[in-house]
């Protein structure tokens, strides 16, 4: 596919092998305009678009399907609710496209209010709604319609820091809860690492990188980007209990992984989170440590070593059904340590530098 910008052409050439895919590059880099490409939206693409089965561009066969013969799920980053209309009138908004595409739409409309928490927000005005529910709202109109493909513009940009901590599980909850494959556009590599299942790395209308977030984010050419914007290890978890100033979670989703220390989340135990750590916030230890006061002391495996720029990246695999964590140590560290990708090593981590992602973190409430 191709699309002619003003300072260079997007021209990719990509198949998604998996549902959730991401597109990861800097503002200006090309990114939305693929997404809008693939909406319709721009009439100037040229190429060929296909998906599940259905073409949607073919310029040389002379087939282009309007945006509204493609059965697409469109959230852009301005959120676009109609502010005449209550919440319910923005979901039955998607009633006749859902219909026409032979969707039961009260059954999708029950099911997204459920997913997405929306009963309460129903008889509310948009005016009233914060940016948290705003953007619950958007998302839950664009799944009514039944979609095919859930296309997803910088989810989170328009939030604030707390309101992506608490919307970020609503949006794994959607991923997880509705079975179409969804393309999210991003230069937030926490959101991709969090919900995505591959990554294409973009630069000035090119594909630089793809593959498995964590494989494409920690190579040198694409980290000081994904650095450069606050690079968090992302790790799936279940609260396992409380103490008066923490708590803790078994790590991955199934809670079946180890046991750390975090700071006390609001949050049943039992829950589904996600917790974040900086790759530049562990130390790294060939031996056992002790006697330090830093709650979590992991035992990990090193499976790759790279250096980017002045730094040296360790991948460290900490459990089988855990993504591998992303470690940034100098390189004079490295030397001391030396140590190799198959080599077994500790990592700490004081629980203070987790940030935990929980629908809970804000007692169950949007921040005005």
């Amino acid at each position: 596919m191709k699309v002619p910008l003003d300072r260079f052409d997007l021209d990719v050439d990509y198949e998604a092998e998996h549902r959730v895919t991401g597109l990861f590059g800097v503002s200006g880099s090309g990114k939305t305009t693929w997404l809008e490409a693939l909406a319709g939206l721009r009439r100037n693409a040229t190429g060929r678009i296909c998906c599940g089965g259905e073409l949607w561009l073919d310029t040389e066969r002379g087939i282009r399907v309007p945006p509204e013969g493609r059965n697409i799920g469109y959230v852009p980053q301005e959120h676009l609710l109609f502010p005449h209309k209550s919440v319910r009138g923005n979901l039955l908004f998607a009633r006749r496209r859902a219909l026409r595409r032979g969707v039961v739409f009260e059954r999708a409309y029950a099911n997204v209010a459920e997913v997405l928490e929306l009963e309460p927000l129903l008889e509310r005005s948009v005016a009233e709604l914060s940016g948290g529910e705003r953007q619950r709202v958007a998302l839950g109109r664009a799944l009514c319609s039944g979609p095919s493909l859930l296309l997803l513009d910088e989810p989170l940009a328009s939030l604030d820091a707390q309101l992506r901590h608490r919307i970020l599980p609503f949006l794994k909850r959607v991923r997880d809860a509705f079975e179409i494959p969804i393309l999210i556009v991003s230069h937030n590599p926490t959101e991709l690492l969090a919900l995505c299942d591959e990554i294409v790395a973009v630069r000035e209308g090119r594909i630089v990188a793809s593959g498995r977030p964590m494989d494409v984010l920690t190579r040198p050419e694409v980290f000081s980007l994904a650095e450069s914007q606050g690079f968090l290890n992302i790790l799936p978890c279940r609260m396992a209990g409380h103490t008066l100033h923490s708590s803790t979670v078994r790590l991955g989703a199934d809670g079946d992984g180890p046991q750390i220390t975090i700071p006390r989340v609001n949050a049943p135990e039992g829950e589904s989170m996600l917790v974040g750590v900086a790759a530049s916030e562990i130390l790294v230890s060939r031996a056992k440590p002790e006697g330090l006061s830093a709650r979590n002391r992991l035992p990990v495996r090193i499976s790759s070593v790279r250096e980017a720029g002045h730094i040296v990246l360790l991948a460290a695999q900490l459990h089988e059904s855990l993504p591998p964590i992303a470690v940034e140590i100098t390189a004079d560290a490295m030397e001391e340590l030396d140590i190799g990708a198959g080599e077994q090593a500790y990592l700490i981590i004081k629980s203070s530098s987790f940030t935990t992602y929980s629908e809970h973190e804000a007692a169950g409430q949007d921040p005005d």
